[in-house]
């Protein structure tokens, strides 16, 4: 893929790389390990009372439908592109994802966790700093690494599908 063809593929990888961090971050530390909530260093609604739950579990509901449209406007972004062009974009596409779910994770953990306080990566071990920090940590590696997939030459050069010879449909 041409360099100049690279940014909407780029922008859509993002797109989706923030819902599907959101969606990590919501499925496995909100609800499988319950390690916070979006609300549990907010005084009003700890983690461990029925009512605190009850606002937390709706917060995190919220949460999760903003990750949902993320992730479906970065496939119907995915989804026009595979459309338009010919191209493989498999190394660029997963940096892109990558990108976007680190941007996600230094995003959420700066002015979640850090300055808003909202709830912390461990609120069940009462918001180790430590814990945040590995986040933070993460969230580069994750953004670093994938600038460098994404920066990955691939395939040959686009050729816009109206020029081309039309595809079999699917």
């Amino acid at each position: 893929m041409q360099q100049a063809e690279r940014g909407p593929l780029l922008i859509a990888g993002i797109v989706t790389g923030v819902g599907v961090g959101g969606f990590f971050d919501g499925i496995v530390f909100h609800q499988l390990f319950q390690w916070h909530h979006m609300l549990t260093s907010h005084g009003d609604y700890p983690m461990n009372t029925v009512p605190g739950l009850e606002v937390n579990t709706t917060w995190d509901g919220i949460f999760h439908s903003i990750t949902w449209i993320a992730v479906v406007a970065g496939i119907a972004m995915l989804w026009r592109l595979e459309r338009k062009y010919d191209t493989r974009w498999s190394l660029p596409l997963l940096g892109a994802i990558l990108m976007g779910w680190g941007g996600f994770n230094l995003i959420e953990g700066v002015i979640d966790h850090q300055i808003l306080g909202i709830h912390h990566v461990r609120d069940d071990l009462g918001g180790p700093l430590e814990w945040d920090l590995g986040f933070l940590a993460w969230g580069a590696a994750s953004l670093i690494f994938g600038w460098l997939l994404a920066r990955h030459r691939e395939g040959r050069p686009v050729a816009a599908r109206q020029t081309a010879a039309p595809r079999p449909s699917r």
